[in-house]
This record gives structure tokens, sequence and C-alpha cells, in this order.
């Protein structure tokens, strides 16, 4: 049975190549390897999500550049249903430029992200969270995060976030976040290692908390237990969206299992999903 899904935040272009090393300054270099994919965390979440057999719903500022229509045709090639918030503007949507290394999977990114396409509650369709069972939150929006994830405690529906870093606004989000899936970088204030971003988050109520470490264990808090997930040993191709799609992995899975074992299932996916470059090849 499909369950269905509402991922709120960043939509982009991403240029993405495969390269044998970061060009120095005023070098030019030849890339191995070229893909165009629509990016960001909510958006290759919610890929993801939809690829594993599930429903989802991207809400999301993309317009009606002609740029943009290149987003929506891959969203619409992964039955990702969109919910512009601006779809009349003709604004060039965010573009991200990313290099990956081919020896090592590494990659750098240069992007506006959502600076420039910032969207307010008022804009959220009244039935959006019709027929949901789960809330994505990458913070990207976050406006219109605050604003569903109130909607979504107060309906009994589960809220995840991606907390790829911390964000201004993630602390009105937090008091209504089930799962808090976050990466080593995600610093709450006043908070400068991992065990006081585990009680910073706690002492808000939050039920589930992961952080992961990239190749090294995830680390996890779950209704007060602790423990560490390992991480696959593979040859990584690309690393580029592993932590978006380790997020919509988790969201497919969450809905049938339990926390830590819908961990583990996303880390699988997620590892898998490195040895391929870009951000869909491993979907083939």
């Amino acid at each position: 049975m499909k369950r269905h899904g509402l991922f709120v935040g960043l939509s982009t272009l991403d240029f993405i190549y495969l390269t044998k090393n970061l060009p120095e300054t005023n070098q030019k270099i030849v890339a191995l390897d070229q893909t165009i994919a629509a990016g960001g965390p909510a958006t290759n979440a919610a890929v993801t999500f939809s690829y594993l057999g599930d429903r989802a719903t991207l809400l999301s500022v993309i317009g009606n550049h002609s740029i943009s229509q290149i987003i929506r045709c891959d969203l619409e090639t992964y039955s990702v249903k969109i919910v512009d918030l601006a779809p009349n503007c003709l604004e060039l949507p965010s573009v991200s430029s990313i290099i990956v290394i081919e020896s090592t999977g590494e990659r750098a990114v240069i992007s506006v992200n959502a600076t420039k396409f910032q969207a307010i509650p008022e804009q959220i369709p009244s039935d959006i969270l019709q027929n949901v069972e789960l809330v994505l939150i990458d913070g990207h929006q976050m406006a219109l995060s605050v604003a569903i994830a109130k909607q979504a405690k107060a309906r009994n529906i589960p809220v995840a976030i991606d907390g790829g870093s911390w964000k201004s606004g993630f602390e009105e989000v937090l008091p209504f976040v089930d799962y808090a899936i976050c990466s080593a970088n995600f610093y709450p204030p006043n908070c400068h290692n991992q065990e006081e971003v585990f009680i910073y988050l706690q002492q808000i109520g939050i039920p589930h908390i992961a952080i992961t470490q990239g190749e090294n264990p995830i680390q996890y808090l779950s209704q007060r237990k602790k423990g560490e997930i390992e991480i696959p040993t593979i040859k990584a191709i690309d690393t580029l969206g592993a932590g978006d799609i380790f997020h919509g992995a988790f969201c497919h899975y969450i809905l049938q299992k339990n926390f830590i074992d819908a961990l583990s299932c996303a880390t699988q996916v997620a590892s898998y999903s490195c040895q391929f470059f870009g951000t869909r090849q491993w979907m083939q």
C-alpha cells in the first residue's frame, strides 16, 4: 500500500560534474562526466520516497522560468506531485553547480539555496495535509515549515527534520518534531559537540534523534536508548545527495518499521546510492 508523505523545502536545478580534481585559480578543466537533475534536500528525499513505492508531494518554490520546466520534468519522471508556492514567478530558480571528485566521491557545491525565494504561510493550500501520513522538513523554507509542523502536530501526523545544518527558525519547528535526523554539522545554539546536540534535542522533547557522520556509524537516541548503526563499507563514487536519499528512505521505512530498523534500512539505500554518479543513476 502506498503511503503519502509531504516534503517541505528547497528545490534547485543541479548541474553535476565528475572530475579528477578541483580546479585551481584560473584553471579550466574537462569533466569526465556530467548530469543534470532537480536537487535540494526535500526534493531528493521526495524522489527517493516515491521511487521506493510511496506517494510524495513536494511543497516548494519552483516558478515558471524556462529552467523551472527542467525541474518539473525531472520530478514528473519520478511521480513526485508538485505544490508550487510561486507558480507564476519568472525569476531564475535556485541553481547549484557541483563538482564531484572521482577518486573519493567527495563534492563541492555552490548555490544560493532558498535565500531569494522565501514563501509565506498564507500561500499554503488549506488541504495540503489531506491524507498525508508523514511530513519531512529540510529547513530551507522556515516560515512554511513552522506552520506545517504545527498543523501536522495538531493532526497527529509525525514530523521528521533533515538537520543538515542549523538554520535560524529551527527552534520554532523542533517542539513539533518526532524524528530529528541530523548531520554531524548540525549545531544548535551553544552546542559544540554531539553530546550537547543530543541533550539540546532531548530537552525539547524529541523522542527519536539520530546523527549521521558520513562513513562513520550513525549515533542515535530513541526513547532514552542510545546506540549506533554501522555504515556498509563501499567504494564511493559520489556522495552527493546521500543524506537526502537517506532521509527519503527513512521516511519510507519509518511508516513500516521501528526507528532503529528504519535507520538501518535507510543506511543500506543511501550507501548503495553512493556507488553511482549523480543522484538518479542508482535508481536505474
